[in-house]
């Protein structure tokens, strides 16, 4: 929750690829106070069976720059042997390439003070968008 003197964040995961919520991905937070300011830590969570984190920490006093970083390729690499294990028979995947083009997503933003920043991603295999949602 937002105070007057700090911002809040939430996030959700939308697999564009299946249509899904992605469930099971690891979320961590960051903060830092202007832009030359070290990281800190502030901890994490993972999202629900609705693409949703709902226990992020609360923003200390005076973040100015909020990172989230999305552990992506854990859930994919579970999502393809799902997906193989319910295609036993098909071909195999002539693609030699990686499964997943991006393990990680690192989402930087600014923040002010008494707003809420509801930060979704949606996630394929080959790429991303984020925006600010309300």
């Amino acid at each position: 929750m937002s105070t007057s003197t700090t911002a809040s964040v939430s996030t959700h995961i939308l697999d564009t690829s299946v249509g899904r919520p992605a469930e099971g991905v690891a979320v961590q937070l960051r903060a830092r106070s202007g832009t030359a300011g070290d990281w800190r830590a502030l901890g994490g969570s993972a999202t629900d069976a609705d693409g949703r984190c709902k226990d992020l920490p609360a923003l200390p006093e005076g973040t100015t720059h909020v990172r989230l970083d999305f552990a992506v390729e854990p859930y994919f690499e579970m999502s393809a042997k799902k997906q193989a294990d319910a295609q036993q028979d098909a071909p195999a995947n002539r693609d030699s390439g990686p499964a997943v083009f991006f393990p990680e997503v690192a989402i930087t933003f600014a923040v002010v003070p008494g707003e809420h920043y509801h930060v979704p991603l949606l996630l394929n295999p080959f790429g991303y968008s984020v925006y600010r949602g309300s």
